[in-house]
């Protein structure tokens, strides 16, 4: 399992990177079988978000450190140094580029885009 991050280097340029994520058997919720999870991380919020179609927006940093789940549709993120990714249905991106020159973000396609946002800040 991973998720792709967008982060701001030192010299505030916007960049993409991959991040596997550690899974370990444990019991979770007993007396269930042991499950494959993830260390727990604290959270601020969690919001439901919607673009819809033909969203298109400036180039801008993300305002806190969060993590998106796609629920439906599909969104072409570009990092400012011009690498662009596609963010579809079941993907994960965490957005950590809070300062720098940021990222551009429109909805491709027909369909909406609509996503669960969790906030660690």
């Amino acid at each position: 399992m991973r998720f792709q991050k967008l982060f701001a280097d030192t010299d505030g340029e916007s960049r993409w990177t991959d991040i596997d994520v550690n899974l370990v058997e444990r019991s979770f919720a007993p007396p269930a079988q042991k499950i494959e999870i993830s260390e727990p991380e604290p959270v601020k919020r969690m919001m439901f978000l919607r673009l819809r179609a033909g969203w298109d927006e400036p180039i801008h940093p993300t305002p806190v450190r969060q993590r998106l789940v796609c629920l439906s549709g599909a969104v072409r993120v570009t990092a400012s140094d011009g690498e662009a990714r596609e963010i579809r249905k079941g993907d994960v991106w965490h957005m950590e580029d809070k300062t720098g020159k940021g990222h551009h973000t429109c909805v491709i396609g027909d369909e909406d885009f609509e996503a669960v946002i969790v906030q660690f800040e």
